[in-house]
């Protein structure tokens, strides 16, 4: 009569696969984690604070630069400040802030503003414009709420 030896260590068949499930959904789910950090902080990386607070900013409606002047760019943007605003201290200037925006959106052209290239290129001279009038400001981001081109 044939005995078997080491019945007690044998493994059923099934667990086998249900060990190398588990550990693909681990490895899977640890790449994922690593690639998501990874992009935050590349992104991030490229400021040198980060946005402690924002400023929502009222809607801008201006003609757009061009051959047709029937043209117009409806825009909402807040902005990303690298402190808080305390309640104590005086309002941000919002009228400079406006002004500045204005003025550099009322340089940009139609043809310029219909791919992502040129929304990041507007996003990156609305920053620097501000950064440069109101550095006490301390304006780290540019988010665009609302972009409505009509021809």
């Amino acid at each position: 009569m044939p005995t078997k030896k080491n019945s007690a260590k044998e493994v059923p068949r099934g667990w086998g696969r249900f060990f190398f499930f588990v550990l693909a959904l681990a490895l899977a789910a640890a790449g994922a984690r690593f690639w998501s950090t990874r992009s935050v902080d590349s992104v991030t990386s490229g400021t040198s604070t980060p946005v402690k607070s924002t400023l929502h900013l009222e809607t801008f409606v201006l003609n757009l630069a061009g051959p047709d002047q029937r043209s117009y760019l409806r825009v909402g943007i807040d902005l990303g400040l690298g402190r808080e605003l305390g309640k104590g201290e005086n309002a941000p200037p919002v009228a400079e802030v406006r002004d500045t925006i204005l003025s550099v959106l009322a340089q940009s052209r139609v043809d310029d503003l219909q791919d992502e290239k040129g929304k990041t290129k507007l996003k990156a001279d609305v920053l620097r414009a501000l950064q440069e009038r109101i550095p006490r400001l301390a304006v780290e981001e540019v988010y665009f709420t609302e972009f409505l081109i009509q021809r």
